[in-house]
């Protein structure tokens, strides 16, 4: 996981951390990852209760880890689509991206999942079966985010350069897929005052229309009681996609 830590609480700074500290407990299991500057960083690994209270300690509110596990960081379990209004663009057209999304993925027989940012917007995660380097995901993410924009381009766009978006879009970020990038995970908790929460919605939810402070850490565990863990099928072994036999298909 990379350390998102805000010393003096939300309201103030953050800085972003990736190697555990010193000193730590003992019982922190930690990930070393190879950078392309030869140096090795260890990644710590938060994985049960004890070491998640270790993080909040640090001053760690929303939760960034990596979409490959430890023992094979290049090959990911998922691939991502972070749906990011830009200047002039409303939630209502975050929505509306994301079922333009997910259109795409059924046409492919890939099943999606969404989730709420808890900030601005959408992810939408595919569960891949692990294989596919994660140079191949980012470049599926990559071809159809530019097929969307370039089939919806009053709605979308794939420019990644901030100087030279349109206004008034839902950015495609694909780039979220690149090596090394991180999203706030599910059920992380944001910096905001309303204190929401990234959390798994629906489809049929968005269909309707939601917004983004309907989930807030002050209801978010009484929804999961009630609809039980919509994000536990990404952690299961069945229902995967294929996404190595789909890579030819855009």
């Amino acid at each position: 996981m990379v350390m998102k830590r805000y010393p003096n609480g939300a309201a103030g700074g953050f800085f972003f951390m990736k190697q555990a500290p010193t000193p730590r407990p003992a019982w922190i299991r930690t990930c070393p990852v190879e950078h392309s500057s030869g140096r090795v960083i260890d990644f710590p690994l938060i994985q049960d209760r004890a070491a998640l209270l270790w993080v909040a300690n640090l001053g760690c509110i929303d939760l960034n880890p990596w979409y490959a596990r430890c023992d094979d960081l290049n090959r990911p379990d998922s691939v991502y689509f972070d749906l990011d209004p830009g200047p002039g663009a409303g939630f209502d057209r975050v929505l509306e991206a994301g079922l333009v999304v997910r259109e795409a993925l059924d046409a492919l027989k890939m099943p999606s999942f969404v989730k709420t940012t808890g900030s601005r917007g959408l992810h939408v995660c595919v569960p891949i079966v692990r294989g596919p380097l994660q140079q191949d995901v980012w470049r599926f993410a990559k071809a159809l985010a530019l097929e969307l924009a370039a089939r919806h381009p009053a709605l979308m766009t794939a420019e990644y350069r901030r100087a030279r978006r349109p206004a008034a879009r839902v950015l495609v970020d694909y780039n979220q897929n690149a090596w090394g990038r991180t999203l706030a995970s599910v059920y992380s908790v944001r910096p905001r005052p309303e204190a929401t929460v990234s959390t798994p919605v629906t489809w049929k939810e968005v269909e309707r229309g939601l917004r983004i402070e309907d989930f807030t850490i002050a209801n978010v565990r009484q929804r999961m009681a009630r609809l039980g863990d919509l994000w536990a099928p990404l952690t299961r072994p069945r229902g995967r996609v294929d996404l190595a036999a789909r890579l030819g298909s855009l």
